[in-house]
């Protein structure tokens, strides 16, 4: 099992804010890690991790992808363990999640913003 450093969930209580170190499967750092190099040199996007509301949990991490130009902001949070797949394709960030039966939810981060699809059709008829 391999393990993420994230930013604690703020919670009302008094909490340091030190990261919190969290338990995950290798797919899911893998895939936080594809996110975070893939965001790094691209200047109008931002990915974080937090500390998910299930406390003391493996796998408990949300992710936080926001994008910035100008007068528009656009976000996408997930938690970690819903993410079949990160891949750079293209110079895109192409994110699956919850697949099943051949249909997944799609995200499509770009240079010019962020492309989501509640119902992508993987196969072909």
């Amino acid at each position: 099992m391999a393990t993420l450093e994230v930013l604690p969930r703020p919670t009302p209580e008094e909490r340091a804010e030190t990261p919190v170190v969290v338990d995950v499967d290798e797919g899911l750092a893998e895939a936080a890690e594809i996110v975070e190099d893939w965001v790094a040199p691209r200047q109008n996007w931002e990915f974080t991790l937090q500390e998910g509301h299930d406390f003391g949990r493996a796998n408990n991490v949300e992710g936080r992808l926001l994008f910035v130009s100008g007068d528009q902001t656009s976000s996408l949070v997930f938690r970690l363990d819903q993410l079949d797949a990160a891949e750079d394709v293209m110079d895109a960030l192409v994110l699956r999640f919850e697949e099943q039966d051949g249909i997944t939810k799609l995200a499509r981060c770009m240079s010019t913003g962020l492309d989501v699809e509640l119902h992508h059709n993987l196969t072909n008829t």
